[in-house]
């Protein structure tokens, strides 16, 4: 159509050609040709790069959802949820059956990054916070749309402490006020801003826990590789110590048990390789029960009423998310939302504090999903919006399973997307290593993943060594192999794939954030002849530095991170060798590395260092700079900006490569 059209341009001139005929006329003639012809060029590239069906738009993968953050008011009411209003997110409020919503904010400066409910009138929110941006905190009420400071603005670090239910007229948080190295436990009048000191933090305390009634009663102790187990009767009462372990073992206290107020759910993997969901009592630090476990994977997730504190499901990742009900009436509500959804798979949100109103969302693989809100009363479900409605109606790629052996022995779990239409031979292939290392890959919906696959690329992510979800003996078993056995995992598995013939070996691109940016860097560095190009998302290029400036709310963990990294000092050696910075002569393959400027975990100056070193020897080196981006790019324009340049890069070095 496009190439008919500039044939009809062309005749359209032959005609005032023969109307005109002066050199000028002849000169502006050769121009139009000329630029007819470039653009001719370009739709003939474009041609070639996506013949077989129409191209998705990068910015329908990236573009920020037109509604998110749905979360249903204590008494089950009201509805709220975030929308942009002006070019900004502000908040909107719906009742519970109303389809209409009102906007009860007029925020323009910044975004309103989240919000929850403080009870069934008011909202606590916050806006977004770009890097090294100081902290405010806001209440708005949904009848007069008055808002009010909670927190004045100041440079604090801040972590809400969760409670079984709202608990009327105050907020509970820890917060580095005092100091920057610790954290306080605090409770907030929501009428008159009043911040309350309710346990202060002795210098070594990591975490606060509170009871369902709002007493701070929990604690953990750390002095950077052994944790203790804190425990009080009451507000007035001193801690004591029940149980010390080292930090390769995990007591994560979850609430407390409802009808027993000296028991708590946790999970823990004491005396175990995976993680369980347990009771604990208390009074004599004993586990008492393994409610449930799984032989393969650890238990991730827990779900308790707000109305009485009863331990309703727990949820865990094999192949594909499970979860385990433990509540009759639970499992006939999930299942009934899960078949008015056609099995779809469903996430809780959010309930009010009776169990009755519930927000869920759908998700799949090759689904963004929709968030529905379902009353259990009457068991209607209805639609409160899709998470991309640009892409709700695409048919986007499948995520497989993944297995493979390291050349250890060891069994890798893994996914691979591949590119609809393309078959699975010899395709490119975009490696894609996981941010942490401690995290993992799960089965579900990523823009990333699916923009790549809709591109042509076949994506591949693995759960390397170190990884989580997997047990303590998998987790350890990554500690000092950041620029060692991890890599191989990594390389393992693309060498895999190339023996199966699922990968063009010529056209295997490695991309990755942080630790994954890490991970591109060095494949850059020592497997130059693995992959085609490298590109690095604010990626570690130097272990010294990455360790040296830890913020100091971390510098009491800085002896575990010695342990899961190294020693700057004892292993100095390691840490230059698996350093990319000192690498840099090694890369003769393309990359491309973004940074923000204001980044805390990468150092903007030793990257900026790293590609000085690289352009110096005439690399092909392309870099993007966002000054006043921190560790990842919270502006929109931003985002776009290098998912714009990743696309480009990775279609002139990987693509089109022969």
């Amino acid at each position: 159509m496009l190439l008919s059209g500039f044939c009809h341009i062309k005749d359209v001139s032959l005609v005032l050609s023969e109307r005109l005929k002066t050199e000028d006329w002849m000169n502006l003639r050769k121009k139009i040709g000329f630029m007819c012809g470039l653009i001719i060029m370009a739709l003939q590239t474009a041609c070639l790069r996506h013949s077989e069906e129409k191209v998705i738009p990068l910015e329908e993968f990236f573009k920020r959802p037109e509604k998110s953050n749905f979360q249903v008011s204590p008494n089950g009411t009201f509805i709220s949820f975030l929308q942009d209003y002006k070019g900004k997110q502000n908040i909107y409020v719906m009742g519970a059956d109303d389809q209409e919503a009102i906007r009860i904010t007029d925020i323009l400066d910044k975004d309103v990054q989240n919000c929850f409910w403080a009870n069934g009138e008011e909202l606590v929110f916050y806006k977004q916070r770009l890097a090294m941006d100081s902290l405010e905190v806001f209440v708005v009420n949904r009848i007069t749309k008055q808002v009010r400071t909670l927190i004045e603005s100041s440079d604090v670090r801040l972590r809400w402490l969760p409670t079984s239910k709202p608990i009327e007229g105050y907020l509970y948080l820890a917060i580095n006020k005092r100091d920057k190295s610790v954290f306080d436990a605090y409770r907030l009048d929501l009428r008159s801003s009043k911040l309350e000191l309710i346990a202060k933090n002795p210098g070594n305390v990591s975490k606060w826990f509170l009871d369902n009634k709002g007493n701070v009663r929990l604690a953990i102790e750390s002095d950077g590789v052994n944790e203790t187990l804190l425990y009080r009767k009451s507000n007035d009462s001193q801690f004591k110590k029940l149980f010390t372990n080292s930090f390769h073992t995990t007591i994560k206290p979850l609430s407390f048990v409802g009808s027993e107020p000296d028991h708590i759910y946790a999970f823990s993997n004491l005396s175990r390789d995976k993680t369980s969901l347990v009771e604990i009592d208390l009074t004599n630090g004993k586990e008492i029960n393994e409610i449930f476990g799984h032989p393969d994977v650890d238990i991730s997730e827990a779900g308790f009423s707000k109305k009485n504190g009863e331990l309703l499901y727990a949820s865990y990742d094999l192949e594909k998310p499970k979860r385990k009900t433990f509540s009759s009436r639970m499992s006939s509500i999930l299942e009934d939302i899960e078949r008015k959804l056609e099995n779809s798979p469903i996430k809780i949100v959010d309930q009010d504090t009776a169990d009755m109103k519930f927000v869920v969302r759908s998700f799949s693989d090759s689904d963004p999903g929709s968030y529905y809100f379902y009353d259990a009363g009457n068991k209607a479900l209805r639609k409160l919006a899709d998470v991309n409605t640009s892409l709700s109606k695409q048919k986007l790629s499948k995520m497989e399973p993944f297995r493979y052996k390291t050349r250890d022995g060891l069994q890798i779990d893994a996914y691979l997307t591949l590119p609809r239409g393309k078959g699975r031979q010899n395709l490119p292939v975009v490696v894609i290593p996981h941010n942490g290392p401690a995290g993992r890959n799960v089965w579900g919906y990523n823009s990333e993943v699916q923009f790549l696959a809709s591109r042509g690329y076949a994506v591949f992510q693995m759960n390397y060594r170190g990884s989580t979800g997997f047990g303590k003996k998998f987790w350890s078993a990554g500690f000092l192999e950041w620029g060692g056995k991890i890599q191989n995992d990594i390389e393992d598995g693309v060498r895999t794939l190339i023996e199966q013939k699922i990968a063009d070996p010529k056209r295997i691109a490695i991309y990755g954030f942080s630790f994954g940016g890490y991970s591109a860097l060095y494949g850059a560095c020592f497997h130059g002849d693995l992959y085609a190009a490298a590109v690095s998302y604010s990626g570690i290029t130097n272990l010294f530095t990455y360790l040296k400036e830890i913020p100091p709310y971390f510098k009491h963990f800085l002896q575990m991170y010695y342990e899961i990294i190294g020693d700057p000092v004892e292993d100095a050696s390691y840490f230059k060798e698996a350093s990319p910075i000192f690498h840099a002569s090694q890369i003769n393959i393309p990359v491309f590395i973004a940074q923000g400027g204001k980044d805390e975990r990468s150092n903007v100056n030793e990257t900026n260092q790293f590609v000085r070193e690289l352009k110096a020897r005439n690399a092909p080196i392309t870099y993007m700079l966002r000054e006043e981006e921190g560790h990842f790019f919270n502006k929109e324009q931003n985002r776009i900006a290098f998912y714009s340049k990743l696309e480009d890069f990775l279609y002139k070095t990987v693509y089109t490569r022969k």
